[in-house]
C-alpha cells in the first residue's frame, strides 16, 4: 500500500475547490458579482452575457470602485473589506463577506477586472487566467467597476460537462435577477444576451417603482390579488405581499423570501406560511408571496451555507410564530366581496372576438344598473326592505336557513350586492355596482359555519379528556427529553403526558374533541413537529378537520330553495365572515363578472 503524504495544496487548486462550492453555474457567477456591486453602493448595474454566460459574463457598476493597489488583493482568498473581526461576522449587514467569490471565479475562467474610484485620474485593469495573476496596469474605465468572466470552466472540463443548454442557463440568471429586482427597486438593472437587450428594471426611490417591479416580475394577476403585509413586533418586521388564496400555483415558483435584504430559503418560515394558508388553499396548490423579514443581524446567522442561500435564527420559534400569526391575520381579511374577486374565466369567452379597446360600453353609460325585472338598484333595495319586513310572505321559506339582516343605511350597495335569483338550486345570482356576482351557496355557508365553530371552540379553549387507563408510549431519547422540556406547551395542546423512563412516556389525557381518534399516533406526530419546527399545528389541524366536517354537514345543500331574504342574509354573512372568499377546502365561494366583460360576451359595441 502506497504511503500517503500530507502536503499543502497550491493556491490555484484551493481556489478551484472553493469554486466547486461557490460557482455552480453561470447564474452563481452573476449573483456573486452583482452582490459585490450592490455592496459597493451601485445605483445601476449592467449585465452582458454571451451563450447563457458560458462564453462571457460582464458586470458593470457605478459603485465606489477599488484602489489600484488593492486589485491584486481582491483576487486572493479570504481578502475582504466587509469584515475584520468576529464581532463583524456576527452582525453582517452586507451581501458578500467571505472573500472567496472573486478568487474562486478567477481560478476557473479567463478573468478581467477594471475599476476606478471617483478620486482616481484613470482606472486600472487586472487580468487572471486559470489562477495566474498579472500586475494591474492603467486602463480606460468610468467610475465604478467592470468584471469580465470569459470561458467559464475552460480549465475544468469535468465541471463544464455539467453545464446545461444556453437557454436553460440564461433562464437561471433571469430568475435570480427577478428575485433581486424585487428586493432592490432602488437600483437600475439591465440585462443583455448575445448583444440584445432582454431585461430592464428601472430604479428609484419612488414607491411606484416597487409596484412596477412587482408587476414586471410576477405579472398582473399576482399584483391584482396581492395583499400588502406590514407588521412589527418583538424586534421583528415583516412586510411585502401575499397573494389571496384565489391566486395560487401548482409549484413554489412564486415564493420569494428575504431576510435583512438577502434572498434565502428557510424551512421554518416556509412551514409557517403553509400553516397560515392551511384552510384557505385548495389541496396540492402553493401560495405565492414576496416577504421581507428584518431583524437585528445579531439574531440571525448568515454564515451557514457557502453560497449564503440559508440562514439560522437564534429565536427560530419566535420567528416562526411571528410569520404565522402575521399572515394568518392578513388572510383572515379575505372576505367575500374584496376588490380582487376570484374570476375563473372561461375558455369559450376568452376565445371570442374581442371588441376594440374603446368599443365596450363603459359602466358610466348605465345610469342605473337594471335587474331582469326592470328595477333599478335603489328600487330593488326598497323591494328587498319590504320583503325583510313582511311576516308570512309567500316568498319566505317555512324554516329559513338564514335570519334576515338589516340592509345597509344610505345608498351604498354592499360588495356582494343583492340577490336576484337562484340557479339550479346551487348558485345565488346577485347584482352589485360592477355587474353580476355568482355565489356557491353550499361552499359559502360551509365557511360561515366553520368559522363560527372555530370561534366557539377557541372561546372555551381545548378541554382535556382523561384516559380511563394511562397509556404507556415508547419513544426515542430525544423525544422523551423534549416532553420534559416542553411539558407546558404540550398541556396547552391538550396533552397531559409525562416522562416515565429514559425512553418511555405515560399519556394521561388527550384533547377531548379528538379523544375518539388515535391519540398515540397524534402525540407522536406532535413530538416530531416539535423536533423539527419547535412547535406543532397537528392538534389544531385535526380539530379543524373535524369542525370542517361538522360545518359541511350543517350547511345548506344543493336544491334547497332559498327565498330572496335568505339569499341576501347569506350574502351579508359572507361579507362579515373571515376567509369567506374560500370554503374550508380552499375552493372559491364566489366570483363576479363586470358589465364590460358581459358586454364582450355578446360583442356589444362592435
Amino acid at each position: 500500500m502506497t504511503e500517503a503524504r500530507i502536503r499543502l495544496l497550491s493556491e490555484t487548486v484551493a481556489n478551484q475547490i472553493a469554486a466547486g462550492e461557490v460557482v455552480e453555474r453561470p447564474a452563481s457567477v452573476v449573483k456573486e458579482l452583482v452582490e459585490n456591486a450592490l455592496d459597493a453602493g451601485a445605483s445601476r448595474i449592467d449585465i452582458d452575457l454571451e451563450e447563457g454566460g458560458a462564453r462571457l459574463i460582464r458586470v458593470r457598476d457605478d459603485g465606489g470602485g477599488i484602489a489600484p493597489e488593492e486589485l491584486a488583493l481582491a483576487v486572493q482568498r479570504h481578502a475582504t473589506s466587509k469584515i475584520a473581526t468576529l464581532d463583524d461576522l456576527e452582525a453582517v449587514a452586507t451581501l458578500g463577506f467571505r472573500g472567496e467569490a472573486l478568487p474562486s471565479i478567477a481560478s476557473v475562467s479567463r478573468f478581467r477586472i477594471l475599476s476606478r474610484r471617483a478620486s482616481d485620474a484613470h482606472g486600472h485593469v487586472l487580468e487572471v487566467e486559470g489562477g495566474r495573476v498579472d500586475q494591474p496596469v492603467p486602463a480606460a474605465q468610468g467610475e465604478g467597476t467592470t468584471v469580465e468572466v470569459r470561458d467559464l470552466f475552460f480549465n475544468v472540463p469535468a465541471r463544464k460537462k455539467f453545464m446545461r443548454a444556453e437557454r436553460t442557463e440564461l433562464g437561471h440568471i433571469e430568475e435570480w435577477l427577478r428575485s433581486l429586482a424585487l428586493a432592490r427597486p432602488d437600483v437600475e438593472l439591465r440585462l443583455s444576451h448575445n448583444g440584445k437587450a432582454t431585461r430592464r428594471y428601472r430604479g428609484g426611490q419612488d414607491a411606484l417603482i416597487a409596484d412596477d417591479r412587482l408587476l414586471q416580475t410576477l405579472g398582473e394577476e399576482f399584483t391584482r390579488h396581492a395583499l400588502a403585509v406590514d407588521h412589527e413586533a418583538a424586534g421583528l418586521s415583516l412586510r411585502g405581499w401575499i397573494a389571496q388564496p384565489a391566486y395560487n400555483r401548482p409549484s413554489a415558483d412564486q415564493q420569494y423570501l428575504y431576510v435583512n435584504g438577502r434572498a434565502v430559503r428557510d424551512r421554518s418560515i416556509a412551514h409557517a406560511v403553509k400553516m397560515a394558508y392551511a384552510d384557505v388553499l385548495f389541496h396540492g396548490r402553493q401560495p405565492a408571496y414576496v416577504l421581507f423579514l428584518d431583524l437585528d443581524p445579531r439574531r440571525v446567522d448568515v454564515n451557514v451555507h457557502p453560497a449564503k442561500h440559508e440562514v439560522r435564527f437564534r429565536d427560530a420559534r419566535l420567528v416562526h410564530d411571528f410569520v404565522y400569526r402575521t399572515l394568518k391575520d392578513a388572510l383572515a381579511e379575505t372576505r367575500a366581496g374584496m376588490a380582487a374577486a376570484p374570476n375563473p374565466g372561461f375558455d369559450d369567452v376568452a376565445s371570442m372576438p374581442r371588441p376594440d379597446a374603446a368599443s365596450p360600453l363603459p359602466f358610466d353609460r348605465y345610469p342605473r344598473p337594471q335587474t331582469p325585472l326592470g328595477l333599478g338598484v335603489a328600487d330593488a333595495r326598497a323591494a328587498y326592505a319590504s320583503l325583510y319586513g313582511a311576516s308570512g310572505d309567500a316568498t319566505t321559506a317555512s324554516s329559513p336557513m338564514f335570519l334576515p339582516q338589516a340592509l345597509p343605511e344610505g345608498g351604498d350597495i354592499p360588495p356582494l350586492g343583492y340577490a336576484i335569483a337562484q340557479l339550479h338550486g346551487i348558485h345565488i345570482l346577485a347584482e352589485n355596482a360592477e355587474g353580476l356576482v355568482v355565489v356557491d351557496m353550499h361552499a359559502a355557508h360551509e365557511r360561515i359555519n366553520y368559522e363560527k365553530l372555530k370561534a366557539a371552540f377557541d372561546g372555551e379553549g381545548l378541554r382535556l379528556q382523561p384516559l380511563l387507563v394511562p397509556m404507556p408510549i415508547a419513544v426515542s431519547l430525544r423525544e422523551a427529553e423534549l416532553v420534559e422540556r416542553e411539558g407546558e406547551a404540550l398541556q396547552q395542546l391538550g396533552f397531559e403526558v409525562a416522562r416515565s423512563g429514559e425512553q418511555s412516556l405515560l399519556l394521561r389525557a388527550v384533547p377531548a374533541l379528538l379523544a375518539q381518534g388515535d391519540p398515540q399516533a397524534l402525540l407522536r406526530d406532535v413530538l416530531a413537529d416539535f423536533v423539527e419546527h419547535g412547535q406543532s399545528p397537528r392538534v389544531s389541524e385535526a380539530r379543524d378537520a373535524l369542525l370542517s366536517t361538522m360545518a359541511c354537514h350543517g350547511s345548506v345543500r344543493a336544491n334547497r330553495r332559498l327565498s330572496l331574504p335568505e339569499m341576501n342574509a347569506l350574502l351579508r354573512e359572507m361579507e362579515a365572515t373571515e376567509r369567506s372568499a374560500q370554503c374550508n377546502h380552499g375552493r372559491p365561494t364566489w366570483t363576479r363578472f363586470s358589465l364590460a366583460e358581459i358586454d364582450r360576451w355578446f360583442l356589444r359595441g362592435r
